[in-house]
């Protein structure tokens, strides 16, 4: 009986917050119902009432950089900086600046690439990585790569470093992280317009901030992983480095990091990664290299040359990833006492050898040096008449044809407007509720006040066209990445090779996936959807094989034991238990569409990245910061409540 007695207590909590949250909605769908009869305020807030966020954030920009002298400040920072880009870019590239040197030839560098994948990954990984820089010189956009890795080069180990020391701070003063990580929240939440238009005030145009706008966009995931990589660090180490009296400098420098090499190491490889895609990006603010080029490519439908621009850069971003994996894995080499130091650092020497060995011959072989027009292998030309020709079979362009006529006029615009027409306090209530479902008043307060910034920036139809956009496509991503996903977990042979598809596809930078989108469906929603729909089925489909994975054996086992079909087994074992993973993969694929869907404002859409698009042209860092803080504040509801769930779905399964 008290057992009983106990179970209705726990679960009389649950019951009461699904019928608050259930007595929510139905006030949602009744003011939805009711609209035609609803006072003006309750469908929009009114203009009286608008907040004018951006002036006030104008002004406290405003003092902030001329009342204060912030400008002066990162003018001389700027000034460091770009000091710093000139002697990169003058070294890849042969920008005339000091050191003066004749820039680097493109055989020294693909050798150097190749010893180093060598060292870190064996023959496969020595290939990519010398193969990546030989297609770049032969194709003929050695320079322009070279432009982007001049800043790569710079902005990474700043990034690695401020990352490193801020997560450090973070681990050992427990006030600093709980003052830091809502921070780096926004800060990855916040799209990449908002930190362009800083940059370019603050800082000069071009690749100044373009460095200085990758650099902070890189920072937050190097600080999460130093810090959590410190915590980890098991107390037998901890308890050693003390008895051999350490102190505090060596404890952190020789038993610390060391311990958390591995986390700190991930760290990196996501700094690396982000900066390849916000450095693609900053072509945006007047930034050269990759971007710049695959911007005016696009804008100008020459999708063949968009094309190898576009492989330049999936196999540039794929050779640093999977370099800086390598490296994460591979674990230091002991050598025998007594070794010589050529033995011990025979890669460095053969690295050192065959780039002065390239360099050399690049003196008197004028091809080994650099690679003229004349000399290039690119076909752009003829890649864009056979995707042209293969756009205007009547096969495909029926097809592609008829998909963006029903898209359009059945599915998106329909659902577009009738998301347009819904009362704000409708909406409200609904996010609200919904936020009752998983976390209780709290939750509920949370996802309200969010929404109800938003709708008081005056950017509301705005801000709800992106996430119309947003919806459509996460939508989509889920009918094609679940069964995709739950199809690869329940056959071995299949699931290793969509993973490394997945893996592979997330170092794509964003800007490729609008590459096939205008290729099919030219400008318009379709395409921006199903660019958005491809760059978030990733991490779908991932997270539901790594769910199904997950799923303990013996449990699997008991239900064969029981008699139960492979139906019965997926919706009543496997599917309840791997629903916590699938929900972060649900998370990480909103998040992916809020980023892209700014990205997708190049095609010509309605909705906030568009307005952020705009104030790029001028100084209106007030609109620009009120714009990106309506997109960031929507996918913090998201993530708020998806997490929330999945965290508490962990908990009641014993699994975290």
């Amino acid at each position: 009986m008290a057992v009983a007695q106990t179970d209705i207590a726990v679960a009389s909590p649950a019951l009461t917050k699904i019928r608050v949250a259930q007595i929510l909605l139905a006030a949602a769908v009744l003011l939805a119902v009711a609209r035609p009869f609803l006072p003006d305020f309750m469908i929009r807030v009114p203009d009286w009432a608008i907040l004018p966020y951006d002036v006030w954030l104008q002004a406290m920009f405003d003092f902030i950089k001329d009342d204060l002298g912030l400008i002066y400040v990162t003018r001389g920072i700027s000034a460091g900086l770009e000091y710093l880009l000139d002697i990169t870019a003058n070294l890849l590239y042969g920008k005339r600046r000091w050191p003066n040197f004749e820039p680097i030839p493109w055989t020294a560098i693909a050798g150097a690439a190749a010893v180093v994948g060598y060292w870190l990954g064996g023959w496969r990984l020595a290939a990519l990585a010398g193969g990546t820089f030989v297609w770049v010189a032969l194709i003929g956009q050695w320079k322009l790569a070279m432009q982007t890795m001049s800043v790569i080069v710079v902005a990474a180990p700043v990034a690695f470093l401020l990352g490193l020391v801020l997560g450090i701070f973070a681990w050992k003063s427990p006030r600093f992280e709980r003052f830091l990580m809502p921070i780096l929240s926004i800060l990855q939440t916040l799209p990449f317009f908002t930190y362009l238009l800083p940059a370019v005030i603050f800082f000069k145009v071009g690749p100044t901030a373009g460095c200085v706008a990758t650099i902070i966009y890189a920072i937050p995931p190097m600080v999460l992983m130093t810090s959590l990589g410190l915590k980890k660090v098991s107390p037998e180490v901890v308890e050693a480095g003390n008895m051999a009296g350490s102190t505090r400098w060596q404890m952190l420098r020789h038993v610390y990091l060391p311990a958390a090499r591995t986390e700190i190491l991930v760290g990196v490889n996501q700094v690396i990664m982000l900066c390849l895609a916000m450095v693609v990006l900053t072509a945006f603010i007047g930034m050269p290299g990759l971007g710049a080029k695959l911007l005016s490519l696009m804008n100008s439908l020459k999708l063949g040359r968009s094309f190898e621009i576009g492989v330049t850069i999936v196999l540039i971003a794929v050779t640093l990833d999977r370099l800086s994996k390598a490296w994460v894995v591979k674990q230091p080499e002991h050598f025998e006492r007594g070794a010589s130091w050529f033995a011990r650092h025979k890669f460095l020497v053969t690295g050192i050898a065959v780039f002065v060995g390239f360099v050399i011959v690049a003196r008197f072989v004028q091809v080994a040096d650099h690679i003229t027009r004349d000399q290039e292998l690119s076909m752009g030309k003829e890649i864009d008449t056979v995707i042209r020709a293969a756009l205007a079979n009547d096969t495909v362009t029926a097809i592609t044809d008829w998909l963006r006529w029903f898209l359009i006029t059945w599915v998106l615009i329909p659902f577009r407007n009738a998301l347009l027409w819904l009362p704000t306090s409708s909406v409200l209530l609904a996010i609200a509720a919904a936020g009752y479902a998983v976390g209780g008043r709290k939750s509920a307060m949370l996802a309200f006040t969010f929404f109800g910034i938003i709708a008081l920036t005056g950017w509301w139809d705005r801000s709800i066209i992106t996430l119309y956009a947003v919806m459509s496509a996460v939508v989509l991503a889920v009918l094609i990445g679940l069964p995709l996903g739950i199809a690869a977990a329940r056959n071995p042979k299949w699931a290793d090779p969509i993973l490394l598809a997945c893996d592979t596809m997330q170092t794509f930078p964003s800007f490729i996936y609008l590459i096939p989108a205008i290729m099919l469906f030219s400008v318009n929603d379709v395409a921006v959807v199903f660019a958005i729909l491809i760059f978030a089925t990733v991490p779908l489909t991932r997270y539901t094989i790594e769910g199904m994975r997950a799923v303990p054996q013996e449990l699997i086992e008991a239900a064969d034991m029981a008699g139960a079909t492979r139906h019965q087994k997926l919706m009543n074992v496997q599917l309840p238990l791997a629903l916590p993973t699938m929900a972060v993969g649900f998370n990480q694929a909103i998040m992916f569409a809020f980023f892209m869907v700014i990205i997708a404002a190049f095609i010509g859409t309605q909705d906030l990245g568009q307005e952020l698009q705009k104030t790029l042209a001028g100084n209106d860092l007030g609109k620009n910061f009120v714009l990106g803080m309506c997109v960031a504040l929507m996918a913090l509801t998201f993530d708020h409540i998806i997490m929330r769930w999945s965290n508490d779905r962990r908990k009641k399964l014993g699994v975290g």
